[in-house]
């Protein structure tokens, strides 16, 4: 029997849940906040915390393989564990490893994390599109085989992002445009979320003049420290609020290493979350209320986009 689709995991888990995505990334300012070494040790503990946390309540824990892999194969070997522990406690795990390449190279990052047999197996993987999408056939093959999902990186919040993915093609289309139609694609006739998402920024501001309904979900990193919050959502993605699946990591991670604290910190965000989504007409005003803890800092959660 095939495997359940990832999208319809997803959506499940959304309504179920919240539509919250709590990012892991035990950078080294982060470790030093919350009193541990920056090393294996530290990385353990963090992990754990984070995953005894909210593992149990949220719709989705990301981890961001950089901060794992810098430590070697002991890094590895928490971030393997992480993401297992996190799935038997109910959360799905997004990777967070924007993997992009050709052929067979591809197709070993894909069977990295999409295959069900791998130790990093997770339930969706973020990719570089920009060898060009058909590069990414191989991972959307043994997505779609093991029931797993991919986010595109199509509109990100780096100011950096822009000279590539709004570079505009011949047939007057921008990049951005071009990943989005892919996806539409990709998604068409799947119900009652396509499997196949991108990421776009929730810093964008409006985004009306691309079409965002790709029929699979929107990853939306910017809330909290990058300075976007829930409020704000309506406004940037329109009519394609319902597929958003809001990312915070910083913004509840700062509240560690109390697990109390963290969970109370991904509550608040993901009702406000709730709230915008369900009431977009009224949800851009909630802006200027936003809670202090919301409030713009330094960007350390812009890496983990």
């Amino acid at each position: 029997m095939s495997p359940e689709p990832f999208g319809t995991r997803l959506r499940r888990a959304m309504d179920g849940r919240g539509p919250l995505c709590v990012g892991i990334d035990p950078h080294a300012s982060l470790l030093a906040e919350w009193g541990l070494d920056d090393g294996v040790s530290g990385l353990e503990r963090f992990s754990r915390t984070v995953v005894e946390a909210l593992a149990d309540r949220v719709a989705v824990l990301k981890p961001q393989s950089a901060f794992f892999e810098r430590f070697g194969s002991r890094g590895v070997a928490v971030l393997e564990r992480t993401v297992q522990d996190a799935r038997a406690a109910g959360a799905l795990v997004l990777m967070d490893a924007k993997r992009g390449d050709i052929g067979s190279t591809m197709a070993a990052y894909a069977e990295s994390f999409l295959h069900r047999d791998a130790p990093l197996f997770s339930d969706a993987l973020t990719v570089s599109p920009y060898l060009g999408y058909g590069s990414l056939r191989p991972a959307v093959t043994l997505a779609r085989e093991s029931g797993a999902g991919l986010f595109v990186l199509a509109l990100t919040s780096n100011p950096e992002g822009a000279e590539v993915q709004r570079a505009l093609r011949a047939d007057g289309r921008d990049v951005a445009a071009t990943m989005l139609a892919h996806l539409a694609e990709e998604n068409r006739g799947e119900e009652p979320l396509g499997s196949f998402g991108a990421v776009v920024g929730a810093t964008l501001g409006d985004l009306s003049s691309y079409d965002l309904s790709i029929g699979g979900p929107l990853l939306a990193p910017g809330i909290g420290a990058q300075g976007a919050a829930p409020a704000d959502l309506p406004g940037v993605f329109g009519a394609a609020v319902g597929q958003v699946l809001p990312s915070v990591s910083r913004g509840v991670l700062r509240h560690g290493p109390d697990i109390g604290a963290l969970r109370r910190a991904a509550e608040r965000y993901t009702e406000e979350i709730r709230a915008a989504v369900a009431a977009p007409d009224q949800a851009p005003d909630q802006a200027a209320d936003r809670a202090p803890e919301q409030a713009p800092e330094q960007a350390p959660e812009q890496a983990g986009e």
